[in-house]
Parts: structure tokens; C-alpha cells; sequence
């Protein structure tokens, strides 16, 4: 069987990423039945286009322009997933409200990580909200994105402690150790329920 008939057999999914990539990394390397067609980053400087490319992963810079309404921007990337197959987006540190345009060409197939236990604490600054206000667990979770801010379905949970004398980044560290095995795993068990 020919590498591109095993790649058949596979999920095609772009993974939606704007800063290091960690999460990309995690999901790239686990053993999933998918098939990334495409990274999406919405920086052109950001270092998991370093990472996509390493992976020979095609990249598709999205930067919005000044004064460009979302659903433009969000057109000119659907034209690309289209082209592409992709069935299903998976956010892995995406910075953007995800749009109408996204949102209706793909109903119940896009996933997103939030490094908190929503719905504490949604939003860019999870970890850092939750360490703030002195919680003594937090964790991730994993939810099927809507038109709200980290409002959507959650699909799964997992909770991370605060140990008495952590520094922002040791709580860092630990939610981001949860988060590189929590995603890819959740990931598979959807495929292979067959709800993406």
C-alpha cells in the first residue's frame, strides 16, 4: 500500500495555531488518524510555522488586514480548507474569535483547547486568571467552539492542582503537560466514536 493510499484513510484536518506551536507539536505527533492537510497561523512570525514547516506541513499565513472585516479574512482561509478536503479544524492556541463563516462551514467540527475548567476563567488569559485569583485547582478542557468566548459543548476535562508555593510558571508547565496528552487523546476517542 502506497503512502498516499494510507494518507487516504485519514481525517483531513487543519490545525489553527498563533504562537510557539507546542500543542500543534502534540497533535502532530501523536499516533491519530488524521492527516494535516494545512496549518492556519495568524502570525507570519509565529514559531510553530517553524514547527509546520519542519513537519512538511503547508502553511497558510492569515493575517487580518488593517480595516478587513472578519468575514473576508475568514472567506479567503475557507477557500483554502476547501481546496484542501479539510473536514474538520482543530484550534491549538489560536488567538481569534473564530467567525460566522467558519462556524457554519464547519457545525460541530471545530475543537478548540482552553487551558482552564470552563466555564472558569474563559478567555486569552486562562491560566493566568485562575492563578490570580488563587484557585487551588484548575485544569484544561477541551469544547467544540460556537460564537461565543470558550462557551461551546465541552467534550472533556481534566483538572491540574496548585501546589502551595507554585510560581505562575510551574502552574504553566503542569497545565501544558495535561494539555499535550489530554488533546491528542480526546481527539481520537471523536474519531473513533465517529463525531468528527
Amino acid at each position: 500500500m502506497s503512502n498516499k493510499q494510507l494518507k487516504s484513510d485519514k481525517l483531513p484536518v487543519a490545525i489553527f495555531a498563533s504562537g510557539n506551536g507546542t500543542n500543534f507539536d502534540a497533535i502532530a505527533e501523536a499516533d491519530l488518524p488524521i492527516d494535516i492537510k494545512l496549518l492556519v497561523c495568524d502570525h507570519h512570525d509565529a514559531f510553530v510555522v517553524q514547527r509546520a514547516e519542519r513537519k512538511n506541513v503547508e502553511v497558510l499565513i492569515a493575517e487580518l488586514h488593517k480595516g478587513e472585516k472578519r468575514a473576508i479574512r475568514e472567506g479567503r482561509i475557507l477557500e483554502e480548507l476547501k481546496k484542501k478536503g479539510v473536514q474538520v479544524i482543530i484550534l491549538a492556541g489560536y488567538m481569534r474569535i473564530v467567525g460566522e463563516t467558519l462556524l457554519n462551514a464547519y457545525p460541530n467540527k471545530i475543537i478548540n483547547i482552553h487551558p482552564a475548567l470552563l466555564p472558569s476563567f474563559p478567555g486569552k488569559q486562562g491560566i493566568l486568571d485562575a492563578y490570580n485569583a488563587g484557585v487551588d485547582k484548575t485544569g484544561v478542557t477541551i469544547h467544540f467552539v460556537d460564537s461565543g468566548i470558550d462557551s461551546g459543548q465541552i467534550i472533556a476535562q481534566e483538572e491540574v492542582y496548585r501546589k502551595e508555593g507554585d510560581s505562575l510558571a510551574d502552574l504553566e508547565n503542569r497545565i501544558h503537560d495535561v494539555e499535550h496528552q489530554l488533546y491528542p487523546r480526546t481527539i481520537l476517542q471523536l474519531i473513533e466514536k465517529g463525531v468528527i
